[in-house]
């Protein structure tokens, strides 16, 4: 080996280990908790496993489905994801090109005036004295121009993985906003969902008012009757009167919650009002699904939220390997190759092209404070990302279990509901029947109504919960969108 290759190369190793004694470490990325086994017990023995469930097969209402389609085509918050998803792309096929090397290809065309006293203008001067040159190669003493046609090519060398991290870290990145792109469209899905659903318990709401006021209006015709024969007295007209007009008025009042949810779905939707299509059942608890063995770790991570927290927690991994890489000398090549003359005349000819190879080796010195900041802050972002993809994990296992002990005792809520108000709808039978035998009062009658209008608003209240629980289900057992 030559002395000065030897040279640059004891130097080199020599700034090489110097270099590698002060970089820092990247902290090993954590396991989060293990998942304990779902508490489930009150549930009927399983029956087989369960394999995921997607968007159609769970939720079967066509009116819904159709706004779930117009979620996606209008909705800006679902539109601006998107966006950022193809930003994240880009910023992935840039990372991609940072690998390779950089070419430019154009063209120079300058020119200068040296005085008579300076380095060029004497050494100009002096070159058209020579005897060895031809008269092609004089130069121009009183304007020089330089032409230049070609390529230009650098490449930095990845020698320590800092590109190569970058574009890992972009690709984990994008990787999260689709997962986040789904999982905004799974809230939105939701939100109409439950709006949805909460239309329809109006609907519902209203007619049992409606109904029972009917009920009513039949005991106030028998009220009046028995007021005329003397055998009640006006006070049990004015009690029932009084009665009939408070429900008349939560009757209008359902009215406006309509109006009120139906702006709400338009907004979601993205349509300037307009009426709502809908069915009349709340969504039904699916048992066949809950039945089901469930593998906890697979559904936890199927769902978007955590998947795309496990993608950020991977990415500022590799952020942290990158502003690690940092601290390495590095490492560049160019190459340029064109034609370059001083005269139009002599710029197409062979004898104008030129070359130029170029290597060069930097060590950082005086920025390293610089680039252990920046390491410090990528590794505190990767502390970050960690709790954020903990945090996910433990709420999707606590959500999964709170969820399928809710649905279990909304269950047995019911049957105990309807039961209650199937006896109540005889026991207005038997009160109508005794006041007009002279067994019951008018107190008793008004009571029997209110209690059968309560029990049907409670058995409603408890549908609408246990319909709000199953579509949460859906999202808490990874449910999939197409």
């Amino acid at each position: 080996m030559k002395p000065n290759k030897l040279k640059f190369a004891v130097w080199s190793t020599a700034a090489l280990a110097v270099t590698s004694c002060a970089v820092p470490k990247v902290t090993a990325i954590k396991e989060v908790k293990e998942t304990p086994e779902l508490q489930n017990s009150e549930t009927i023995a399983t029956r087989g496993d369960f394999t995921g469930i997607d968007l159609k097969t769970y939720f079967t209402d066509q009116n819904l489905l159709k706004l779930f389609e117009q979620v996606k085509e209008a909705n800006p918050d679902f539109k601006i994801a998107q966006q950022r998803v193809d930003m994240a792309n880009s910023f992935l096929k840039r990372s991609r090109t940072e690998l390779l090397p950089s070419l430019d290809v154009g063209a120079i065309v300058s020119g200068d005036r040296y005085g008579k006293y300076t380095m060029e203008g004497v050494g100009n001067y002096d070159t058209n004295l020579s005897s060895n040159i031809t008269e092609q190669q004089m130069i121009n003493t009183d304007f020089t121009p330089n032409y230049w046609m070609g390529a230009r090519s650098r490449w930095e060398i990845d020698a320590w993985g800092k590109l190569k991290n970058k574009k890992l870290s972009a690709q984990n990145k994008f990787l999260a906003s689709e997962e986040g792109l789904k999982l905004i469209q799974i809230d939105l899905f939701t939100d109409i969902a439950n709006l949805y659903y909460d239309l329809i318990a109006l609907d519902k709401r209203l007619k049992i008012y409606q109904d029972n006021y009917n009920l009513q209006k039949r005991a106030f015709e028998i009220i009046k009757a028995q007021r005329e024969v003397g055998k009640v007295t006006e006070l049990a007209v004015q009690q029932f009167k009084a009665q009939n007009n408070n429900w008349l008025a939560e009757i209008e009042h359902i009215k406006v919650e309509i109006v009120t949810v139906k702006q709400a779905i338009a907004t979601l939707t993205g349509v300037y009002g307009g009426e709502i299509e809908r069915g009349s059942t709340l969504l039904p608890t699916n048992f066949e699904i809950l039945n089901k063995n469930i593998n906890v770790d697979a559904v936890i991570h199927s769902r978007p939220d955590v998947v795309s927290n496990y993608y950020t927690l991977q990415a500022s991994h590799a952020d942290a390997k990158a502003a690690r890489a940092a601290f390495y000398p590095r490492i560049d090549l160019g190459a340029t190759f064109g034609l370059n003359s001083f005269s139009a005349e002599t710029f197409f000819k062979p004898a104008s092209l030129a070359g130029q190879l170029l290597g060069g080796l930097m060590v950082p010195v005086f920025n390293k404070g610089q680039l252990r900041y920046e390491f410090n802050i990528a590794n505190n972002e990767q502390e970050i990302a960690f709790l954020n993809y903990q945090k996910s994990v433990t709420t999707a296992f606590n959500e999964l279990q709170s969820i399928l002990k809710q649905t279990k005792i909304f269950h047995r809520v019911l049957d105990l509901k309807e039961e209650e108000v199937q006896f109540l709808d005889k026991g207005i039978e038997v009160s109508n029947d005794l006041y007009i035998t002279g067994y019951a009062n008018y107190f008793e009658l008004i009571n029997a109504q209110k209690s059968k209008l309560q029990a049907e608003l409670d058995l409603l209240k408890f549908q609408h919960e246990n319909t709000r629980n199953n579509v949460l289900l859906f999202k808490a057992l990874g449910g999939r969108l197409q």
